[in-house]
């Protein structure tokens, strides 16, 4: 044993814990991710019904899903404001997969018009009496590049807030219903990383904002209805190559770089500042 000259100072064990603790809990998720990852994936058609709708599914992160969800035996009902590209994805579905599709041409943008109202009126036939199961909402918009708050463009701003928020939000009321009778259900929602893992979106703070308020939908909506049989999930990803939006690079100029660094930059260093003095001063 050590005598009491050689034992390790009081911040040394105190510091040795806190890190055993953290490795302990980064080895629990690792090992609880790899499980969930080699585990044989879920029966979804069984779980939740034999269709799914899909908002967005005709490139991008909305064709892949379409695409995966039939692999797992799911009928699809396709939505998306392009009525070619809509056939195109609906006839490779149903090449490549035993699977029915039905399309519904809805331009997002239109919600809450004359237009939105009949477009979603179809959409609402065409689910009826489906056992519909899964709901993603995939379809989004962005702003064309970076952009200062009073130099956007008014007509481009009032379409990213309709297609991004309340046409999710209609689009979701009108498949609910079905699933709450059925008593089982899932909905996902596409956020992003905008509004989850960064700590601000400057020059893109509309777009960033909207998808705030599809994470904070996602979470109200899994805890009203979660003792319904309906999950609900917000996927959040970063950067990706789809049509989404234009190069991030190409569109911001140099004096704007500056105001994203130094966002980032302030806030990592607060956050160090925050972890620092929880340590040595809980």
């Amino acid at each position: 044993f050590l005598s009491q000259e050689q034992a390790a100072p009081a911040w040394f064990l105190s510091l040795a814990f806190l890190g055993t603790l953290y490795a302990a809990a980064f080895s629990f998720r690792f090992l609880a991710y790899l499980a969930l990852c080699l585990r044989r994936p879920k029966d979804l058609r069984r779980r939740y019904g034999a269709w799914a709708v899909v908002t967005g599914p005709t490139s991008g992160i909305g064709r892949s899903v379409a695409l995966e969800l039939a692999s797992r035996g799911l009928n699809l009902v396709l939505v998306d404001l392009n009525a070619a590209n809509l056939k195109e994805i609906s006839h490779t579905v149903r090449s490549r997969h035993a699977v029915q599709t039905k399309t519904v041409v809805f331009d997002l943008s239109l919600v809450s018009t004359a237009q939105g109202d009949e477009a979603l009126r179809r959409l609402r036939e065409a689910v009826a009496g489906l056992d519909v199961g899964v709901l993603v909402n995939n379809a989004g918009v962005a702003k064309p590049g970076a952009v200062y708050l009073h130099e956007a463009d008014v007509e481009a701003c009032v379409r990213l807030m309709r297609v991004n928020l309340w046409a999710l939000t209609e689009v979701t009321a009108a498949v609910l219903p079905g699933m709450v009778e059925r008593g089982r259900g899932a909905v996902v929602n596409m956020g992003s990383a905008s509004s989850e893992a960064i700590p601000s979106f400057p020059l893109y703070t509309m777009y960033a904002a909207t998808k705030r308020y599809v994470a904070q939908f996602s979470r109200s909506l899994y805890v009203e209805y979660r003792s319904k049989g309906i999950d609900v999930q917000c996927q959040s990803p970063f950067f990706l190559a789809i049509d989404l939006r234009v190069p991030l690079i190409k569109w911001i100029p140099m004096e704007n770089w500056r105001i994203l660094i130094l966002t980032f930059h302030t806030r990592w260093l607060f956050d160090c500042m925050i972890a620092i003095h929880r340590i040595f001063f809980p």
